[in-house]
């Protein structure tokens, strides 16, 4: 008989049926998701306090590299202009999302691991106190079957 060649279609199903495909799936998802309330935050909370300095809305802070800069809605009308408040609004996103995702997140899963892993090292040093001291003991027996033998109880 012929071995049957597994297909690209089998191959593509046994991918899918992964695990680390719906994990990935569900981090996607959840990421969109999470990306809108970091969002949310950025423009109802930081622009406003950033605001208190000057403008509530962070994309308005430009420099301007060749006069007159004039940018309506977004769309440079004249010169060039360089528009360091976008990218300071994404890099406060950058590091809420991080922050959030690290400490609600990665901290408590990473130490939930590491109690786990020092619970299984425990009972893998139990196990190793138990599995020596039984080898001990038949050690002992073992010298006790030789000392009957050496001494005159050996039945032939």
């Amino acid at each position: 008989m012929s071995e049957k060649k597994p297909n690209v279609w089998d191959g593509f199903k046994a991918f899918l049926m992964r695990g680390n495909v719906v994990d990935l799936a569900v981090a996607v998802v959840i990421g969109a998701a999470f990306t809108n309330i970091v969002n949310s935050v950025v423009k109802g909370v930081i622009n406003p306090l950033v605001g208190a300095i000057g403008t509530k809305n962070l994309d308005n802070y430009s420099s301007c590299l060749k006069d007159p800069c004039k940018v309506v809605n977004g769309t440079v009308q004249s010169g060039i202009p360089i528009m360091w408040g976008t990218v300071l609004g994404a890099t406060l996103s950058f590091v809420i999302t991080a922050a959030v995702v690290y400490f609600l997140m990665v901290l408590p899963m990473s130490k939930y691991l590491a109690r786990q892993e020092a619970r299984r090292k425990a009972k893998e040093g139990t196990h190793e106190i138990i599995e020596v001291t039984e080898l001990e003991v038949l050690k002992e027996i073992r010298d006790a079957l030789v000392a009957q033998r050496g001494s005159g109880h050996d039945e032939r």
